[in-house]
């Protein structure tokens, strides 16, 4: 194990969209940054798979709305809900109404979008992505926190010094949980089980949902495949398996 100690203006914790994005944000207007991410790679599903029209306005303000739009990803416009006996579907909401350049949600592969990210945060001389590093802890110094200790995946330890730290690591973080925070935690009455189902030819494009029994389900289109997600009460999960 060897402890060793390195310094960046910015650290930020956690390399999802928030992360990557912000430390390319900051790496063009010639900030030192450096992003932690304490896995391998970014290939975790159901991820934050929708792009939406703000966020596609921002690639594009980057630069990345042609290579954006060369990734594998289905366009949805339109959220439709079943009415009447038969279970037709009525189109709740139209994106494509919107009077904006980009009136859809793009359904995108997370560690795709996070490549493209990364991607063009490396083609920045101020920007350094390090994986396999997660922060551990903070370092604190005369009553302020100058930057983090860190572990790697082979278990070499160290600190880095910054003179900010950002936690964009989920809802989770460690860093979120500092009482000098003040976090506050809102209930919710849902859980949601998300899971595939095989979508056929003929079968609806975009959103819909289903309502039966009492309960809710949410079907986004993947083009051959359903991302689906299943809406039950809070805490119901395990009574459901039985």
């Amino acid at each position: 194990m060897i402890d060793i100690a390195e310094r960046t203006s910015c650290c930020v914790i956690g390399g999802g969209p928030a992360g990557v994005v912000l430390g390319l944000l900051l790496a063009r207007c010639g900030v030192e940054v450096t992003v932690l991410e304490k896995h391998g790679d970014f290939l975790r599903d159901f991820r934050g798979d929708t792009v939406h029209p703000t966020t596609l306005q921002l690639l594009d303000d980057l630069g990345l709305a042609e290579r954006f739009a060369a990734l594998p990803q289905r366009r949805i416009q339109q959220v439709r809900l079943p009415i009447g006996p038969g279970g037709e579907l009525f189109t709740f909401g139209d994106f494509g109404l919107l009077p904006i350049k980009y009136n859809y949600i793009a359904m995108v592969p997370q560690w795709d979008f996070l490549d493209l990210l990364a991607a063009e945060g490396a083609r920045e001389p101020h920007f350094t992505l390090r994986m396999n590093t997660e922060a551990v802890g903070l370092v604190r110094e005369r009553g302020r926190v100058n930057g983090v200790r860190y572990r790697t995946a082979d278990g070499t330890t160290g600190e880095l010094r910054a003179t900010i730290t950002v936690a964009c690591d989920g809802r989770n973080s460690f860093v979120r949980a500092l009482p000098e925070l003040g976090l506050r935690d809102f209930p919710t009455p849902m859980d949601v089980r998300w899971f595939r189902v095989p979508r056929r030819d003929g079968d609806p494009e975009g959103v819909f949902a289903m309502i039966h029994n009492g309960s809710f389900r949410l079907f986004l289109d993947r083009g051959d495949y359903f991302q689906a997600a299943w809406i039950i009460p809070k805490g119901s999960d395990a009574a459901g398996r039985t």
